[in-house]
């Protein structure tokens, strides 16, 4: 399946390998949720690692780690969506962050709608009758 039937597809096809991919490269991350610090919505899900988490801290800009690329990556610097990082948070067992951000330019997803705006990363929803995808932003 091509990635833009994966983006923009009504069809279900969830990676459930990624984190046994993750795991089998021997990376030292954590999972980090996204949430608009305005908004409140959860807006990606992405991974950081050291290098990552203390990268975000001093420049204040959000940045992960890139498990396909083994690099940092800094969400949106190629399309200009990056953001702020207002705040982190770390849960009990120390195992996954939630850093609160506030986009620069307004978005923050690769993708964009038909007004070509960029969406959050979560613009679908599934729909639990017959799992197929409904675009909530298209």
């Amino acid at each position: 399946m091509s990635a833009k039937e994966i983006e923009e597809g009504a069809q279900m096809v969830l990676d459930f390998k990624k984190l046994g991919a993750i795991a089998k490269k021997e990376l030292d991350v954590l999972p980090v949720a996204v949430q608009n610090a305005d908004t409140k919505e959860v807006i990606l899900v992405a991974y950081v690692n050291d290098e990552a988490l203390r990268h975000s801290m001093r420049t204040g800009t959000a940045t992960f780690w890139s498990t396909s690329r083994n690099e940092l990556w800094e969400k949106g610097k190629t399309s200009g969506e990056t953001f702020d990082l207002i705040e982190a948070y770390v849960n009990c067992d120390q195992n996954s962050l939630v850093f609160k951000v506030r986009p620069r330019r307004g978005g923050i997803c690769h993708t964009k709608n038909r007004k070509g705006n960029p969406r959050n990363c979560f613009y679908r929803r599934i729909d639990f009758t017959n799992t197929t995808l409904t675009n909530v932003d298209p």
